[in-house]
């Protein structure tokens, strides 16, 4: 059985994340020369966010009418780091839908304030390369989880939380047609999705009801079965272009700044653990916001969270991972995705890679044309 779940997750275009860090050598070269004491570890893959475009200088976004109460900033032992200055409750009632990418609203953030997230994961070692720069600086951020990722690296999932980071869901293969789908379809997928990060992370309490579409592919549909089972659906105000091919560490910044200034200096900032050019790019973009005077806000769930989650002891995760890592293998496909993904997995890397990529392209632009619609 997990032979058969991870084929259909690498199927589905999780592989991307691998040819991704193919395409980005000079710079998986660095992170290992940065982490040359841990061994590196098999990687499955994943899929990745469509391109935005850089839009002209906007006023900053409309703020929703129901803002939750807000907490002071969070302790941080380490002097001069960044910080984390506050936490804004997210209740989904309050704010159904979040990112000005895609909607009319966002949260209510102040002058000079950013909300950070990652989606995709996790997938070490680049998540953990992320959450180590994090740590660093005391920064807390949201996480938006695919399903099938999460059953693969349960130990990073629970190491993300526990480091004090909000787990929201990514659906559970991150399918880019999700726009289309209909309500068993989106059952499968978001459910499924949540379903499967709950399991993994072991609390059902750890798992907050946020919720971002693959690809940012939106629809009605989508959000009314959002809306059914009470998650505050997310987009986002900026990205940072993290997935392109070849992309350098200190573009990624160069763009999340710029944008973020263009945005009225605040915003949810979209990124991705999966890639090692993000990873290298996190602590220099930390270090950007605080050379000029930005503060990191972290949005969190409504309700009681368990403080921590179980973890397995080095030894233990040590001997899981010796028994080998899973394997790409032939199997029978069924359902909605069988001939895309068969077609898919007898493909290079490289031919794989280029026609994601051309989807992405699709699915941004589409997203951009039809928001006109969607916000009237």
């Amino acid at each position: 059985m997990s032979r058969f779940v991870w084929t259909f997750a690498l199927a589905a275009g999780l592989a991307i994340a691998v040819s991704s860090a193919q395409a980005e050598e000079p710079a998986k070269e660095q992170i290992q020369a940065m982490t040359s004491a841990q061994p590196a570890v098999a990687e499955p893959a994943a899929k990745q966010e469509p391109k935005a475009q850089d839009a002209a200088p906007q006023a900053a976004p409309e703020q929703p009418k129901k803002a939750e109460p807000t907490k002071t900033a969070l302790a941080c032992a380490h002097p001069g780091a960044l910080g984390t200055s506050r936490t804004i409750t997210v209740a989904p009632d309050a704010f159904p839908h979040i990112g000005t990418m895609q909607y009319r609203e966002s949260l209510p953030l102040e002058d000079h304030e950013v909300v950070i997230t990652f989606d995709d994961g996790p997938l070490p070692p680049y998540t953990d390369r992320v959450l180590d720069a994090l740590d660093a600086e005391c920064v807390k951020v949201t996480y938006f989880i695919v399903g099938q990722m999460a059953r693969a690296y349960p130990d990073t999932l629970r190491r993300i939380y526990n480091a004090g980071h909000v787990i929201g869901t990514h659906s559970m293969h991150h399918p880019f047609s999700m726009g289309r789908m209909d309500d068993e379809q989106l059952t499968r997928e978001i459910d499924g999705g949540i379903v499967a990060v709950k399991a993994a992370i072991g609390d059902d309490r750890a798992v907050a009801p946020f919720f971002r579409v693959p690809g940012l592919a939106r629809s009605r549909q989508v959000e009314a079965f959002a809306a059914s089972r009470s998650l505050a659906v997310w987009s986002a105000d900026e990205v940072a272009d993290d997935w392109f091919h070849g992309i350098k560490p200190a573009q990624i910044v160069e763009r999340a700044m710029r944008r973020i200034e263009a945005k009225g200096h605040r915003g949810v900032l979209l990124l991705h653990d999966i890639h090692p050019a993000t990873a290298m790019a996190v602590p220099m973009l930390l270090k950007e916001l605080k050379a000029n005077g930005y503060k990191i806000v972290q949005a969190i769930p409504a309700g009681d969270r368990p403080a921590t989650v179980p973890e397995r002891t080095p030894e233990q995760i040590a001997a899981a991972r010796s028994q080998g890592w899973p394997r790409v293998i032939k199997a029978s496909l069924k359902g909605h995705h069988a001939h895309k993904h068969a077609h898919a997995a007898s493909e290079t890397d490289d031919g794989f890679m280029g026609k994601l990529a051309g989807k992405k392209k699709h699915a941004v632009a589409s997203a951009y044309e039809i928001n006109e619609i969607f916000n009237r």
